[in-house]
């Protein structure tokens, strides 16, 4: 329950105003019925994939590696588990772990989706910190820059040796 007593309350009393109503009864029962006849809910996504190139052995696949999880709960603390499970199955595609991390560390957020797109574009969690002008290219990237524009910008740069 929510530490608030009003809430609290207003709580109690709609659960106390739908216990009562017919209608809504009849509807739980015929759900519960249909739910009950349904077969088990397994996790969405691809559930499992073949061990070894063999048509017998099946290998279960997590959808987020724990290590993700666990490195982004350390910087994310309060946001729930479900949520960083599901931004954790996405970094798994910029790279390994190491690099996560040093994409975090660059300033991404570990619930920013972005860092593959940067990625693909050419950048790198270094690049995050260079100067373009009065800004770094983190800032560029926050203002609505496009990532290509970016490492075009870089990429003139280091051919001018400018630093």
């Amino acid at each position: 329950m929510v530490e608030d007593s009003g809430v609290d309350e207003l709580l109690r009393q709609w659960a106390a105003e739908r216990s009562d109503d017919a209608e809504l009864r009849e509807v739980n029962r015929i759900k519960d019925e249909w739910l009950a006849e349904a077969p088990p809910r397994s996790a969405p996504g691809i559930p499992v994939q073949r061990a070894n190139g063999g048509p017998r052995g099946l290998v279960r696949v997590e959808s987020a590696d724990p290590a993700y999880v666990a490195a982004m709960r350390k910087r994310a603390p309060e946001v729930p588990d479900v949520l960083l499970a599901a931004a954790a199955s996405y970094w798994q595609l910029v790279g390994d772990l190491t690099e996560a991390e040093r994409w975090w560390d660059a300033g991404i957020s570990p619930l920013d989706q972005r860092a593959l797109d940067y990625r693909a574009a050419g950048l790198t969690p270094a690049d995050l910190g260079r100067r373009l002008g009065p800004m770094t290219v983190l800032q560029h990237l926050r203002r609505g820059s496009a990532a290509a524009w970016c490492v075009a910008r870089l990429q003139r740069q280091r051919r001018d040796g400018v630093a």
